[in-house]
């Protein structure tokens, strides 16, 4: 009996995850729910369709219909005869339900459920934000077959993992308007995101308008920052996508845009400080000695905190090498009279002091986690970057945080600047294995992915956080165990060009990029050769932080490329098929049949300084896909031919134009392979 029951349970078990499996590969839906079934019902949208709401809403849920309403009609091209929502009304095909306003805190029920029936659909949540959520599965739940669009029939009982999932944009490095913040705060409410990080200051520009200190904008902006108004905006805007903002004003490093302001509060005394235009850490630093350096600060947040109504504020406190304070004999008379032993134990009590700050303006302090050191208080909240590049154990310093008695939020394994790919940070498992108690998991509030600015502009910034900030969404809101690489770039296809619709340029501006290089020639041997190419990754790019500065151009061929290069990914699956099952040999020719004829579009390109460079990779691509194809199709390879490959191989390992050739491994692969089965001398 007990073995028929174990049998029972290990088919019921394997039975749920083929169902599971199924529907994943069925539903575009993303991030995955926490609990979802399949029903026979499909909704058919028509003129008819209604939406109302009940609750006593404050606007959150009314937009969000709006915005529903009209994504919806745009993408299915259904003329409705009402294109706002209703209130209460019990004839409505669409019912969305809530009983509490959200604060937008971490304390936050963000849960709902979702039942779409043939002839009704039902959104039922605690919260307006809870709601939100439901209404964006909803919107992803769109499909269409030959009798028109419809709602697939689904079951859902959805939440969070995790509470905080953010994205952070550094407007320091590269400003970034208002209308580019907008459309990314759209995109994260699309993916259930929470929280807009808005990396503010840092040694290459001061990007808020100051009241109090004039200066700050005025130099350290270089004339581009927000006004009260704006900031305003944005915190509003999001907050009606159920979306905080976090705002970060780094501090004592990343200060030189501050004290090229107001020199006085630095630790070199009687020096000029100029805004920094490199990337990289620079010494400027706030004289943390100084009772002015707070009375400054004081004043600054003072005037700053009350436009951010969240309680997190982020000092920064990274990257601090302490070399201007080590140059100063003052600083070190301080450090011995007041036995501050290391310069960590200076920062420390300057973090404090500003703890107090915050404290009296109602907030919590937050700081990278170079700020957690034994002295500082758990009131803080460790913002975890610091994992295993940077040689730390694999749990990194979040899970040091937790078991510290801190709150904690982890970055590392997500900074999307690093131009690593979509499987990379997917992988990346926030808690792993780790064993924690019940209080130390409670601490780890979420992620959130990082946007470094040094190398992007408004034109490229969408194409570097999306969509691989999409699936790192699924990571901070879906179950663990929703981890299958090969489902997720299904649903994330469709996602992708989903996220269109929110006025993203992530795909259409590659485009603008390349008739921008080529003089509006013909792109397409250049659109192919970024399709197999991608940035130089881990700040390669820019090795030391001086190839480009803060005015260099940002619409070169590397600019156009993306994390993932498009036809890269298929072929390498492809090669994988071909080399270990013996399947898919005619789409790998097909793709080298392609690139062996770049080369013959790239020449018809008038010749110009942008495309020129580029020469090299397109002929030894056209020309080693060429002899591979033929090697391929006629199963033969002789050692001339061989060591003409080779030598093609050995042009397109170097990186050109700041890229490197995607497929580079599987044409090696190839090599191989034919060398092993075709090689006749």
């Amino acid at each position: 009996m007990k073995n028929t029951k174990a049998l029972i349970l290990v088919l019921f078990m394997a039975l749920t995850t083929i169902n599971a499996q199924e529907m994943q590969n069925k539903l575009s839906l993303m991030p995955w729910p926490k609990n979802v079934s399949e029903n026979t019902a499909k909704f058919y949208i028509n003129s008819d369709v209604t939406i109302s709401v009940f609750g006593e809403d404050q606007g959150r849920v009314r937009n969000a219909a709006v915005n529903f309403l009209r994504r919806l009609t745009n993408r299915t091209g259904i003329f409705l005869k009402n294109g706002f929502p209703s209130f209460n009304d019990d004839s409505a095909n669409i019912k969305v339900y809530f009983s509490s306003i959200a604060n937008l805190s971490i304390d936050d029920d963000e849960s709902y459920t979702l039942e779409v029936l043939e002839n009704s659909i039902i959104i039922n949540a605690n919260t307006d934000v809870g709601a939100l959520r439901g209404i964006q599965t909803l919107l992803q739940l769109t499909s269409y077959d030959n009798s028109g669009y419809f709602f697939n029939g689904v079951s859902i009982n959805d939440a969070p993992r995790f509470v905080w999932r953010g994205l952070m944009i550094d407007v320091a490095r590269h400003f970034q308007p208002v209308e580019v913040l907008k459309r990314n705060l759209d995109a994260m409410a699309s993916v259930k995101m929470n929280v807009f990080h808005w990396h503010l200051t840092d040694d290459q520009g001061f990007r808020v308008k100051s009241k109090s200190f004039p200066k700050l904008h005025e130099i350290g902006g270089d004339g581009f920052y927000y006004t009260h108004s704006q900031i305003k905006e944005v915190v509003e805007y999001a907050s009606n996508l159920g979306i905080r903002v976090i705002p970060e004003f780094d501090v004592p490093g990343h200060a030189t845009a501050i004290l090229a302001a107001y020199p006085e509060y630095g630790s070199v005394k009687d020096t000029t400080y100029t805004v920094e235009r490199n990337a990289g850490i620079f010494n400027p630093t706030l004289d943390p000695t100084n009772d002015k350096t707070y009375e400054f600060l004081d004043t600054l947040f003072t005037e700053i905190a009350p436009l951010f109504p969240d309680e997190y504020f982020h000092i920064g406190g990274d990257e601090n090498e302490g070399k201007h304070w080590d140059a100063n004999p003052e600083i070190q008379k301080f450090k011995k009279k007041h036995n501050l032993k290391t310069n960590h134990d200076l920062q420390t009590y300057f973090n404090i002091k500003l703890e107090k700050i915050l404290n009296r303006l109602g907030k919590k302090l937050m700081g990278w986690d170079e700020i957690m050191t034994p002295n500082m208080p758990t009131t803080a909240v460790i913002h975890s970057w610091r994992g295993e590049n940077e040689g730390f154990s694999k749990g990194g310093t979040l899970i040091d945080a937790a078991k510290n008695g801190y709150n904690t939020v982890l970055s590392a394994g997500f900074y999307i600047d690093r131009m690593l790919s979509i499987e990379h940070h997917y992988s990346v498992e926030p808690i792993g294995d780790v064993s924690l108690t019940t209080e130390e998991r409670k601490r780890i509030l979420g992620g959130e992915t990082t946007m470094w600015s040094e190398l992007v502009t408004p034109t490229t910034i969408d194409s570097r956080i999306w969509p691989r900030t999409a699936a790192i969404a699924e990571r901070f809101w879906s179950p663990k165990e929703i981890n299958d690489i090969e489902n997720m770039r299904l649903r994330l296809e469709v996602v992708n060009f989903r996220l269109e619709e929110l006025g993203l340029t992530h795909i259409k501006n590659r485009d603008v990029i390349l008739r921008s290089m080529t003089n509006n020639n013909d792109i397409s041997a250049l659109k192919s050769l970024s399709n197999v190419c991608e940035p130089l990754k881990v700040y390669s790019r820019n090795a030391g932080g001086t190839e480009y500065q803060t005015y260099s151009p940002f619409t070169l061929f590397a600019d156009a490329c993306v994390a993932d290069a498009k036809d890269a990914v298929a072929f390498n699956s492809l090669v994988s098929n071909f080399i270990n099952d013996n399947k898919d040999k005619e789409n790998v020719l097909n793709y080298l049949n392609l690139w062996a004829k770049n080369y013959g579009s790239f020449s018809k390109i008038e010749n110009n300084p942008n495309v020129k460079p580029l020469k090299d990779l397109s002929k030894n691509l056209s020309e080693v896909s060429e002899k591979l194809a033929n090697v391929i199709s006629k199963e033969t390879l002789d050692s001339k031919t061989l060591t003409s490959i080779q030598e093609n191989i050995a042009v397109l390992k170097a990186p050109f134009m700041d890229v490197e050739l995607a497929i580079l491994d599987e044409l090696e692969s190839l090599i191989s392979y034919c060398k092993s089965n075709y090689l006749t001398n």
